[in-house]
């Protein structure tokens, strides 16, 4: 139950704060007013979107606020809470901020929490009919929904659900490998030609570098040879005369002589005589240029291999490593060829198991439907009688075959009725009139039970209506108020009178700035407002009296029935 309800700086609200009773809370007022604001802006709380230009002008924010009292524990199932929803005494808080950014927050019992939170909790909270909910009502997506809600069996529901959705996901995983399929086939020739030349060439992984660095230790190899060689040229000269050792030796000869007349050129000359000896050792070291030890013997076998690699790359056109994904992608794709059929068929078979075991939960729940709808329709038809429609009046629930899969066929209901003797069953949106879908719209309030918690909202549920029928129709909702907690807003005095909690939605104008306000009524307010709504002067004062006092003849009629019991 709604028991507090509090709205700052949204539109054209400053502040305001309702506090609901249990039974019926009526809101009135002139035309423009602002009621159907207050209900949006408990929506918007509930997970309706506000755009940022509803934050009252001058307000860096709006929040709207509200105490729930539930009677029993909400419904978290499915939903991550984070922790345990803690509902001491049974109090639920909620308030969401909508800032000038446009961006909002929701806590709930103090806790910031996501905004799917409260969109998942307002099934639970609230029970929401009005204009709008007439116009759901034509929907046949919406009224076969509702005729399954009545077999009170979501385990069958969810069953068969569950066994639709897999039975999806297999066709789809089943339809992705044959589309597959038919893609490679196009591909295949192309597929084997490419791995023939691979094949035919057998490149290994990291092949290029290591080829590429022997020819360049062979290429380094060559270099030094031909350094190695001119260094010996300059060493013996070329064609074995006329080097560097033939010269240096006749100079030493020339010096030694020399010293034999000349001791001061003795220590020149075994200079030169060990630079010699160093000279010679030189000369035989540069014989033999060091060769690297995985240098292979025969280089052209590598210059060829290279040679292969760079064609195949040039083939394809891609390169080394690109060749070898190439590679394990053909063989992936030629095994996946290879082992497909099996794979559609293994999918094929689960589909058929699946689809029979759907046909048969199909099956189970076609008598309960029948059964359910038939006892709806009755129940329905027994409010309809109440809402001042014909005694006759029928609902008659039209069940059709709907495909839900190959092979397998449901059904799906719509409601037809037949609201005057005489008159065929037809669907609603065909004869209905705008009074008749609101007392439709009730009379569905008065036999579809929602949670526990739930509060019936009905905005102009009496739109249209109007003489005796409006009798019947405040009648239906005074006793569904005695069941449950509701918000109504409404333009009828004979629907106001019957509140037991009145507010007066209002607009006035204070230095230049418009305010919508809510009072409380009571006493003689009540009465000047059930005088307004009747039409004013004589008339409505008129009105007025008779109404009040025909709810006070009621209220001690029912006192009296219960001192008697």
């Amino acid at each position: 139950m709604l028991e507090y309800l509090r709205i700052s700086n949204l539109a054209l609200i400053e502040d305001m704060e309702l506090e609901f009773g249990r039974g019926m809370n009526v809101l009135t007022g002139e035309t423009g007013a602002g009621k159907s604001f207050i209900l949006k802006a408990l929506g918007f709380l509930l997970g309706d979107r506000l755009k940022s230009d509803m934050v009252r002008a001058g307000a860096d924010r709006a929040h709207v606020e509200a105490l729930f009292r539930l009677e029993e524990p909400l419904n978290t199932q499915g939903l991550d809470w984070g922790e345990e929803l803690a509902c001491p005494d049974g109090e639920l808080i909620l308030r969401r901020d909508l800032l000038a950014s446009g961006r909002s927050r929701l806590t709930v019992n103090g806790s910031l929490k996501p905004q799917g939170h409260a969109r998942f909790l307002r099934e639970q909270l609230i029970s929401y009919t009005s204009q709008h909910g007439q116009q759901k009502l034509l929907q046949p997506g919406f009224q076969d929904a509702l005729m399954e809600q009545t077999m009170n069996r979501p385990d069958l529901l969810q069953e068969r659900d569950g066994l639709v959705h897999r039975l999806m996901e297999l066709s789809a995983k089943r339809r992705a490998i044959e589309e597959r399929r038919a893609r490679l086939l196009e591909m295949r020739d192309l597929l084997e030609m490419q791995q023939t030349e691979i094949d035919k060439v057998d490149p290994k992984p990291g092949e290029e570098e290591e080829l590429e660095e022997i020819r360049q230790k062979a290429r380094r190899l060559e270099e030094a040879t031909r350094e190695y060689d001119a260094a010996l040229e300059m060493l013996y000269g070329s064609r074995g005369g006329g080097g560097l050792l033939e010269g240096f030796g006749d100079l030493l000869r020339l010096v030694e002589h020399m010293a034999e007349l000349d001791p001061n050129l003795a220590s020149g000359a075994e200079a030169l005589s060990s630079l010699e000896q160093e000279l010679q050792q030189l000369a035989a070291s540069l014989r033999y240029p060091p060769r690297p030890d995985d240098l292979p013997e025969d280089i052209e076998q590598v210059e060829a291999r290279l040679y292969e690699i760079s064609k195949l790359k040039r083939k394809l056109r891609r390169t080394l490593p690109e060749i070898l994904n190439l590679k394990n992608e053909i063989e992936e794709k030629i095994s996946f060829l290879d082992v497909c059929e099996l794979d559609i068929r293994n999918l094929k078979r689960q589909e058929a198991e699946l689809a029979e075991a759907l046909g048969k939960v199909v099956e189970r729940i076609r008598p309960i439907r029948h059964a359910s709808c038939a006892a709806f329709a009755r129940a329905l038809e027994g409010e309809l009688k109440g809402l001042g429609f014909n005694e006759n009046v029928r609902v008659i629930p039209d069940f059709r075959p709907k495909r839900i899969w190959e092979g397998v066929e449901d059904e799906t209901v719509r409601i037809l009725w037949a609201p005057n003797p005489g008159q065929p069953a037809q669907p609603l949106d065909h004869i209905a009139s705008g009074g008749e879908l609101s007392r439709f719209l009730l009379a569905l309030a008065g036999v579809v039970h929602p949670a526990r918690n739930a509060t019936f909202i009905f905005d102009e549920v009496d739109s249209g209506v109007g003489g005796v029928t409006l009798n019947h129709l405040a009648e239906r909702l005074d006793l569904l108020a005695d069941r449950r907690q509701m918000l109504l807003i409404t333009h009828w005095p004979q629907i106001a009178v019957r509140a037991g909690r009145h507010f007066q939605i209002s607009k006035v104008v204070r230095e230049g700035k418009t305010y919508t306000l809510c009072a409380p009524l009571q006493g003689a307010d009540l009465h000047r407002e059930l005088v307004r709504m009747g039409g004013g002067g004589d008339q409505g004062e008129s009105l007025a009296r008779a109404l009040e006092r025909g709810r006070q003849e009621d209220g001690s009629a029912t006192q009296k029935f219960a001192k008697t019991s």
